[in-house]
């Protein structure tokens, strides 16, 4: 389904409504990046109006995805197909990034509700303008926060936006936590990787079984943990 909006047009609560309809639909049957970024491909990129004077990072993510757009056409007009190239594949890096955190938000989200309609009281809130450190690397992104009373899980992506940011160490184009306040053992950090295919997956990097993939298994193994009560220890992720 696609959503064309004009630049005058006011965009509210009905937009985000068929946003998420859109995305709740790509979901289905998807229980992994690659299934979901097919479907995602077919769904215009929705913005949305900001209320507040200083500019959300979705805003700023679209102003950055027009300079590389613009940077890259005038080196190509320039005749520097290397500067070109690189500015490409940092819009590339760009969409899978977004296709791959998109998904992963929202089928926590998904399951959640889903939960949720099955008896839960999880409470679900977001912060788009996240900002969070792993190692020496401040990460520019998205918090999605789930709650079960006093109970608390944190699902944090991003990724460095400016050279003042660092880099990401180890390889990979992005960074998150599944952080459970007060169960470091069921926390994971987990690293967003490129496939040899070119699709992108987030693996699971602080186990010591082999590295896997996340699917919607592993999601809805963390949001069990969330509602089951009786699981705790003593040390904060």
């Amino acid at each position: 389904m696609l959503i064309s909006i004009r630049e005058n047009l006011t965009v509210g609560e009905q937009v985000e409504r068929q946003y998420r309809c859109c995305m709740k639909d790509a979901l289905k049957s998807h229980d992994n990046i690659a299934c979901f970024g097919q479907r995602m491909a077919q769904t215009a990129n929705l913005m949305s109006d900001s209320e507040t004077p200083a500019p959300a990072f979705s805003d700023l993510d679209e102003t950055w995805a027009t300079e590389l757009r613009d940077a890259e056409a005038r080196a190509r007009a320039a005749g520097r197909a290397d500067i070109a190239e690189y500015l490409a594949l940092r819009k590339s890096n760009d969409r899978l990034r977004k296709t791959a955190c998109d998904w992963l938000l929202e089928t926590f989200r998904n399951v959640a509700g889903e939960m949720n309609r099955a008896g839960a009281s999880l409470q679900i809130s977001n912060d788009d303008n996240y900002q969070f450190t792993v190692a020496n690397a401040a990460l520019v992104g998205k918090l999605l926060k789930l709650e079960n009373g006093v109970r608390q899980l944190l699902v944090e992506v991003g990724w460095p936006r400016v050279p003042a940011h660092g880099f990401i160490s180890g390889g990979g184009i992005a960074l998150g936590r599944l952080r459970h306040l007060g169960i470091k053992s069921a926390s994971d950090q987990i690293r967003l990787v490129i496939s040899p295919e070119g699709s992108p997956r987030w693996i699971v990097e602080n186990k010591p079984e082999p590295v896997d993939e996340i699917r919607e298994a592993n999601i809805r193994h963390h949001i069990s943990i969330l509602l089951d009560s009786s699981r705790v220890d003593q040390n904060h992720f």
